[in-house]
């Protein structure tokens, strides 16, 4: 097991864990705001990572993935992570299309300003000499820009999907099924090179541009 991979990939985790924070609330105080007050009641209007981690998708697949990167094994990459979901009641939206793409928005929106503000940090503090703080910074912009445009596909149960369903004007009862088996579509569309590369492309292009606005040369 290569020790560097092992550290490389459990401080990779360590910045997961802010990022789902910050998208699930995200989803929660914007249903909250769309008329919905079931995140509310549910604790999920918080910035307290205990409400919002997931022990299957935030803590046990994330670190197995780890494990079997730092392994060499190639399984690490079929394993993803995620939060846990915001619950919320559509027939409280005061607009139901609208709401319900506003709060699916609302967690890759979150994304990027995050993203964004981790560069602002890392500007500001650009001159002490903390190699570690920094990269940590660069990294959890990094990693929340790719899981923004990771959620943006648009595939069942992922934030893209609800958009899509309402511009093709999907039936619900058709949604559900399709999301019966998107985990499985999922894991079969990132593994395509084409998909990949366009992830790995928007990603580092948002990051470059973000950088070059704030004067960041990296």
């Amino acid at each position: 097991m290569e020790t560097r991979l092992l550290l490389d990939g459990l401080i990779m985790w360590v910045c997961f864990i802010p990022i789902v924070t910050v998208h699930e609330w995200a989803h929660a105080w914007v249903a909250v705001k769309c008329g919905d007050d079931l995140p509310q009641r549910q604790g999920r209007v918080t910035l307290n990572p205990q409400a919002h981690i997931c022990p299957i998708g935030t803590i046990a697949f994330p670190l197995l993935a780890v494990l079997l990167g730092a392994s060499g094994s190639g399984l690490g990459a079929f394993i993803i992570g995620w939060g846990r979901p915001v619950q919320v009641n559509p027939h409280n939206f005061r607009s139901w299309r609208r709401d319900d793409i506003l709060v699916s928005m609302a967690g890759p929106a979150m994304n990027i300003i995050l993203a964004f503000g981790c560069l602002l940090i890392l500007r500001i503090f650009i001159g002490f000499d903390n190699d570690t703080f920094q990269e940590m910074m660069f990294r959890i912009a990094l990693l929340s820009l790719f899981l923004c445009f990771f959620n943006l596909l648009p595939i069942p149960p992922l934030d893209g999907s609800h958009v899509m369903k309402h511009a093709v004007q999907m039936k619900e009862e058709t949604y559900m099924r399709i999301a019966q088996f998107g985990f499985i579509i999922l894991i079969i569309t990132i593994q395509i090179p084409f998909i990949q590369q366009i992830l790995h492309a928007c990603t580092i292009g948002t990051i470059g541009t973000m950088a070059a606005i704030l004067g960041l040369g990296r």
